[in-house]
């Protein structure tokens, strides 16, 4: 599923949204990090709709506009709560990844002085003549 997607499922699983609603909920749901273009959000609603994942309640004219009603199905809400449980085991295996890292890691050796005019050689670990 793709972000995109994942934010406008959220944004509907709250009940139905027209287009406007859905842009600000995404925005607002996402702290601002996700911003749909007006153009994206109807793309990604249109193959939403075509995957059976949200559907289309009805339409009504507010001052003179257009406004298209969306809401999530049942099995958008599937895929919805299918992608938010695969999030959460990722978040948690990086949580617990961190969490074990409770020890400094291993500093690197220093590694000898060379003196001037002289080289450092890895490989037998001495000041080596340049």
């Amino acid at each position: 599923m793709t972000e995109t997607s994942f934010w406008i499922l959220t944004a509907l699983s709250a009940g139905a949204r027209h287009g406007y609603a859905i842009l600000n909920e995404v925005a607002e749901l996402s702290e601002g990090a996700i911003k749909l273009r007006v153009t994206t959000l109807y793309a990604s609603l249109e193959r939403l709709e075509r995957q059976s994942h949200v559907r289309v309640t009805g339409d009504e004219i507010v001052e003179g506009r257009a406004r298209r009603y969306y809401e999530i199905t049942d099995d958008g809400r599937a895929q919805l709560e299918a992608e938010a449980e695969r999030l959460a085991q990722r978040a948690a295996v990086a949580q617990a990844r961190i969490a074990a890292q409770t020890t400094p890691a291993r500093p690197v050796a220093a590694r000898p002085a060379s003196t001037p005019g002289t080289a450092f050689s890895p490989m037998a670990n001495t000041a080596a003549p340049a």
